[in-house]
């Protein structure tokens, strides 16, 4: 079966930019059996650069946004982070690299698109490299799954992954949505999620595990297979095929929602999937769109 999922015409670019790179754990990609907390503390590897991806769909109704990227703040601003244990903590979880050209607003520019052209931007969830083109968006929409903002908001927020200080922005536009029933037989196991336009083109579908309220956006095109940007679900889109979740959230979330991913993949073979931080990433998106892909 095509997953072609639903003949839409207003899907007429979708392109990938990177705001940096990071270093992670092995770990961290997983699969490990290890405790957070104990492979946090014990592991000496890192991983070889990996990006910090947002992607971007032109829809006739306007820009929109997957993520939107790590701050350069983070690697100038030696307040960024919290201090104390915390701050350790963070320090032990990522590296990061972003130079002065890997700014959400200059990755837009280079593939000929001006930040003030974002109509929309959708958040999988709220960690740090998640949130980082919050300062550049006051004129856009903020989309966030109701149960991120939730958990963001409960107390030891910078303890879970959640820097409120960067997220709460003076004079952002939040949208915060809910799951509701689609009755859409062709998205199956999923049958509750948020249509973005309310075209069937752009669906956001829950996908908890890493964070609680951890969203998923199905692009669905004309002329090509559709895309599951999956945010940190995943940090390869092989071991997601193959069943294995990373090593950072909930385990039992995430193999619930993994395997109502590979549901739907088994469902749409041609479904594509991309994470924020698979190397993979822009290799599956520029085959599966073409020579057009950015």
């Amino acid at each position: 079966m095509s997953c072609n999922l639903l003949l839409v015409t207003t899907i007429d670019r979708v392109s990938v930019v990177s705001t940096g790179t990071v270093k992670i754990r092995p770990e961290h990609v997983g699969p490990t059996t290890k405790n957070l907390y104990v492979w946090l503390a014990t592991s000496r590897e890192w991983t070889q650069p990996r990006p910090i991806n947002a992607y971007v769909v032109q829809h006739a109704d306007g820009l929109v946004l997957f993520d939107t990227g790590q701050d350069r703040a983070s690697v100038t601003d030696p307040g960024y982070f919290p201090g104390g244990l915390n701050g350790v903590v963070y320090d032990r979880l990522a590296q990061f690299e972003i130079g002065p050209e890997q700014t959400l607003t200059r990755q837009l520019a280079a593939i000929g698109y001006d930040i003030r052209d974002v109509h929309t931007a959708v958040l999988s969830h709220l960690h740090q490299d998640h949130i980082g083109g919050l300062p550049e968006l006051a004129h856009a929409r903020i989309v966030i799954s109701e149960p991120e903002w939730t958990s963001m908001r409960r107390p030891l927020a910078a303890a879970r992954g959640f820097l409120r200080s960067h997220i709460e922005l003076p004079g952002l536009r939040w949208d915060l949505v809910r799951p509701e029933p689609l009755g859409d037989s062709t998205i199956e196991p999923f049958s509750v999620g948020h249509d973005l336009f309310g075209d069937g083109s752009l669906v956001l579908l829950p996908t908890p595990g890493h964070t609680p309220g951890s969203l998923s956006l199905l692009v669905r095109r004309p002329d090509g297979p559709s895309l599951l940007m999956v945010g940190d679900l995943t940090y390869d889109a092989d071991l997601l095929a193959a069943g294995e979740i990373p090593g950072v959230g909930s385990r039992s979330a995430l193999r619930h929602t993994v395997a109502q991913v590979n549901e739907l993949r088994a469902l749409h073979p041609d479904l594509v999937v991309l994470a924020a931080h698979d190397p993979a990433a822009a290799g599956l998106l520029a085959q599966a769109v073409g020579a057009g892909a950015q």
